[in-house]
């Protein structure tokens, strides 16, 4: 699965993530500042799944219906430290859960999901 990671999360849960094989671009090293719509249209042109910890995601696509990304990973905790991030979603990723058109918000209890209305 392809991601995108949000500019809030950390870059060393975004290299631990590529040492562990995962295909992961960083809005950080890529394109520090841009706004969260942009992001949004990266998302949709890389075909990338945000990783974000940014509750706004979801408002943009469901309050303001702004075009839906590829898929929105939101996650609902403060991290421990960096290393959590990366073992949370690395085990996610390997339960093989479906990311992609909808927005999928996790904590340490679990994960919801709502798909993207299509338009």
């Amino acid at each position: 699965m392809k991601l995108l990671a949000d500019e809030n999360i950390p870059l060393a849960s975004v290299r631990g993530l590529r040492d562990l094989g995962h295909d992961i671009v960083s809005i950080a090293e890529q394109s520090p500042g841009i706004s969260d719509e942009e992001v949004l249209r990266l998302s949709r042109a890389q075909g990338r799944v945000i990783v974000t910890f940014d509750r706004d995601y979801g408002k943009l696509v469901f309050g303001w219906r702004l075009p839906a990304p590829a898929g929105i990973l939101y996650l609902r905790f403060l991290p421990r430290t960096p290393l959590e991030v990366t073992e949370y979603v690395s085990r996610l990723l390997n339960r093989r859960i479906d990311l992609k058109r909808r927005i999928t918000t996790a904590d340490r209890g679990g994960i919801r999901q709502k798909m993207f209305e299509r338009r």
